[in-house]
């Protein structure tokens, strides 16, 4: 069967997956933000804190790296309800997003961590820095510039990740999507349109995050 492409009921509602596709980069901007902190700290527990502590962190890892996200985010919308906790559909997904960010940028900036120059760590002793001063002043900023392209990586594919809100009614891109394909059923038109959004989305963040890096960190990044 031939089918003939009529774009033109397609592209009034352009300007609706436009705003869906900036909600999506909030999502992600903010989920990984989030991540960031809970990478950062945990991180630092896995490396210096003690034992009780490294092994409250890895059993959060495990799990969160070990379980679907999309799993992860039906527990925090219909399983919390029943503890006394009601989410919207927006902060479970923010939350869900944020958490596993959090278990993978901690094995991430571990990694960045544990590739901290000894002695540089020595001279901080000696100048009398406290843990936390070392952290902040030499381990941060050798991480920052070392991790930069994962990280960018990272952020790349959690932009894209965010299409799962839709299942949970969020108004992203992709959910923007389904609803214009309900009222029009042209969904071959519609969902075309979104992939060429999401990768003018993904390009765009790359460039910029790959300029951004060489400016602060001089560091050389391949443009997807």
């Amino acid at each position: 069967m031939d089918y003939t492409f009529q774009y033109g009921q397609v592209w009034p509602y352009l300007p609706y997956l436009v705003k869906g596709a900036w909600l999506s980069l909030q999502i992600a901007f903010l989920a990984f933000c989030g991540g960031m902190l809970i990478g950062t700290a945990c991180a630092a527990v896995k490396t210096f804190g003690g034992g009780w502590m490294r092994r409250g962190v890895n059993a959060y890892v495990v799990f969160f790296v070990n379980t679907p996200q999309l799993v992860q985010i039906y527990f925090l919308y219909f399983a919390l309800p029943d503890m006394g906790i009601y989410l919207s559909s927006y902060m479970a997904v923010l939350l869900g997003m944020t958490l596993n960010a959090g278990a993978y940028l901690t094995e991430i900036q571990r990694a960045g961590f544990e590739s901290r120059r000894q002695s540089e760590m020595e001279a901080a002793e000696v100048l009398g820095f406290s843990r936390w001063q070392q952290i902040r002043y030499v381990i941060l900023p050798h991480v920052a510039k070392v991790l930069f392209p994962p990280l960018s990586n990272h952020y790349i594919l959690m932009t894209l990740g965010t299409s799962m809100a839709a299942i949970f009614g969020v108004e992203e891109l992709t959910g923007r999507a389904f609803n214009i394909n309900s009222e029009t059923f042209r969904s071959l038109e519609v969902f075309s349109i979104v992939a060429v959004i999401y990768v003018v989305v993904t390009l765009v963040a790359s460039v910029l995050l790959a300029l951004f890096g060489r400016i602060v960190f001089r560091a050389k990044m391949r443009v997807v």
